[in-house]
C-alpha cells in the first residue's frame, strides 16, 4: 500500500511505458498510411469511435469499482483479524490459569498470522505481480517479506521445530494451528485450568478468526471474473487501435486554416492526441488489474506484513516479552506491504 502523498507523473509513466510503447506504433502506422500513402479511405466516422469510446468507459469503470470493493473487502477482513487477534492476546492473558499457557496461546496464535499472510502472499496464475511492469516496478521499490525468508524460518520463533515440520507436511499449516489452538483450550479446560464461560468464550474468537480466514481465502483463490477481464481487454485495445482512423480525418480538416511548417501537414497531430486518449484507456486497465488481488505481493496490496508485524510486537508486549527490534520494519519508498 502506497502511503505517500501520491505516485510521482514520472513514475506512473514509468509503470506504464510497455503500453505506451505498445500504443505508438499502433497509432503511428495509420497516420502514417493516411498521411503518405494517400489512403484517404483509412478512416473511420467521428460517431462510431464515440459509440466504442463510451462502452469501453462503461467497462473499464465496471471492473474498476469491483476491483476496488475486493481491496475494501480485503481491507474490512484485516480490521476484523487486528481486532480478533487482540482480544485473543488478553483473553490468553487473562483466563488461562498459568503464564505458560498463555505464552503458548499467544505464540502459536502469532505462527496463525504468519501462515495465513504466507498463504495470502503465494501465486495464482491469474494474479498479476509476476507481469514485467509490475515486477520491474516491485524489484525497484519494493520487497516482499514473504518471498525474502521462507515459511520454516518465519515460525520458527513461536513453535518448536517438529511442529513446525508437521505443519509443513500437512500442506495447510494456517487451518492446522487453529485445530491447535482447539486442542490447547480443550485440554485447558479438561484439566480445570478454564471455567466453562471462558473456554466458550475463547471457542468463539476461534469461530471469528476461522471465519475471517475464510473469508481471505475467497478473495485469494476467486479471482475477478475472467469473462469481464476478457471483454475489457478486447474493447479498450480495439478502442485503442481504431481510435486514429476516427481522428485522423478530423484533424485533416483542420489543413484549411493552417499555415506555415504545419500547412498540409495537421494529420500529424493525430498521433500524439490518439495516443494521449489511449493511453488514459490503458492505463486505467493496467490499475483495475493491479487492484483486483489484495494480496498478491503488489505495490497497491492490502499491508499484512506490516499488520501482522504490529500486532506481534502489541501481543509480545501484553505477555511481557520484548518484540524483535526488526519489527515492524520502516516503510520503503512509501510502500508497505
Amino acid at each position: 500500500m502506497h502511503i505517500g502523498k501520491s505516485y510521482g507523473v514520472f513514475e506512473f509513466v514509468r509503470w506504464t511505458r510497455r503500453k505506451a510503447c505498445i500504443l505508438a506504433p499502433l497509432t503511428l502506422a495509420p497516420v502514417a498510411l493516411y498521411q503518405l500513402a494517400g489512403w484517404r479511405w483509412l478512416s473511420l466516422p467521428w460517431p462510431v469511435l464515440a459509440l466504442l469510446g463510451t462502452a469501453a468507459a462503461f467497462i473499464v469503470g465496471f471492473k474498476n469499482a469491483h476491483t476496488y470493493g475486493r481491496t475494501v473487502e480485503a481491507q474490512q477482513i484485516w480490521s476484523a483479524i487486528t481486532s480478533a487477534s487482540r482480544y485473543w492476546g488478553l483473553i490468553s492473558r487473562d483466563f488461562p490459569a498459568g503464564g505458560a499457557a498463555t505464552r503458548e496461546l499467544v505464540h502459536r496464535h502469532l505462527a496463525w498470522l504468519t501462515a495465513l499472510r504466507y498463504e495470502l502472499r503465494s501465486p495464482r496464475v491469474w494474479e498479476s505481480a509476476a507481469r514485467h511492469h509490475n515486477l520491474d516496478y516491485g524489484n525497484r521499490r519494493y520487497e516482499v517479506p514473504e518471498r525474502a525468508v521462507a515459511l520454516d524460518r518465519a515460525l520458527s520463533p513461536h513453535l518448536p521445530p517438529e511442529t513446525v515440520a508437521a505443519l509443513l507436511r500437512g500442506g495447510r499449516p494456517a487451518t492446522d494451528l487453529l485445530a491447535l489452538q482447539s486442542g490447547a483450550i480443550r485440554a485447558l479446560y479438561a484439566d480445570q485450568h478454564l471455567p466453562v464461560l471462558h473456554h466458550t468464550e475463547m471457542q468463539k474468537t476461534l469461530k471469528d478468526l476461522t471465519e475471517q480466514q475464510a473469508r481471505a481465502e475467497r478473495i485469494k483463490n476467486f479471482s475477478y471474473p475472467r469473462q469481464y477481464a476478457v471483454i475489457h481487454a478486447i474493447l479498450v485495445w480495439t478502442f485503442a487501435a481504431l481510435l486514429p482512423l476516427g481522428v485522423v480525418r478530423e484533424f485533416d480538416r483542420l489543413n484549411d486554416g493552417a499555415a506555415g511548417l504545419m500547412a498540409g501537414q495537421m494529420a500529424w497531430l493525430a498521433v500524439p492526441f490518439s495516443m494521449l486518449l489511449s493511453w488514459m484507456y490503458v492505463s486505467l486497465d493496467q490499475v483495475g488489474e493491479s487492484t483486483e488481488n489484495p494480496f498478491e505481493g503488489g505495490a497497491n496490496d492490502v499491508p499484512i506484513s506490516q499488520i501482522c508485524a504490529n500486532l506481534e510486537a502489541e501481543l509480545h508486549a501484553l505477555i511481557g516479552e520484548a518484540a524483535p527490534a526488526a519489527m515492524p520494519a520502516p516503510p520503503r519508498n512509501d510502500i508497505v506491504l
